[in-house]
Formats: C-alpha cells, sequence, structure tokens
C-alpha cells in the first residue's frame, strides 16, 4: 500500500491536471470534511510541537530571533 507521502503526491500532481468536474468533486468533499465536528483548523500535533518549543524558550535551551535578525540571517546565507 502506498504512503500517506506517496499518495499525496500523486493527488498533487492528478489535480494539477484534472478537469473542472473533478476539482468540482473534491471540492465537494473538502466542503463536507470541513463541516465535521471534529474537524481540525489545526492539527493536535502541531499544538504539541509549540509547547514543546514555547518550554524550551522559556527554559532558556533555545533562542528566539527579531524579524530583522531572521531576513540578516536569511540574506546572509544566500551570498
Amino acid at each position: 500500500m502506498d504512503s500517506t507521502l506517496e499518495i499525496r503526491k500523486r493527488i498533487h500532481d492528478f489535480i494539477d491536471i484534472a478537469d473542472e468536474r473533478i476539482l468540482r468533486i473534491i471540492n465537494s468533499i473538502i466542503d463536507a470534511e470541513e463541516q465535521e465536528d471534529n474537524y481540525p483548523a489545526v492539527p493536535d500535533w502541531h499544538y504539541d510541537v509549540v509547547n514543546e518549543r514555547r518550554e524550551k524558550y522559556i527554559s532558556g535551551e533555545s533562542k528566539s530571533y527579531t524579524w530583522e535578525e531572521v531576513k540578516e540571517k536569511a540574506k546572509s546565507a544566500l551570498k
């Protein structure tokens, strides 16, 4: 059986060439899924990652950067 990653790639590739009928069907599936009570806007695992990173920041185990520092680091990495 295909892995989740392989399925995602196959679907992405298919959507790029799908006709309007297929796109409307997929869109309807998404609409129906979003109406479900248990449809997560943000997956639970994401909250876990954010909380873990927050704890590391509070304990001084990790450092944060200003937006200006981030931009400078990105520019430096491109040189």
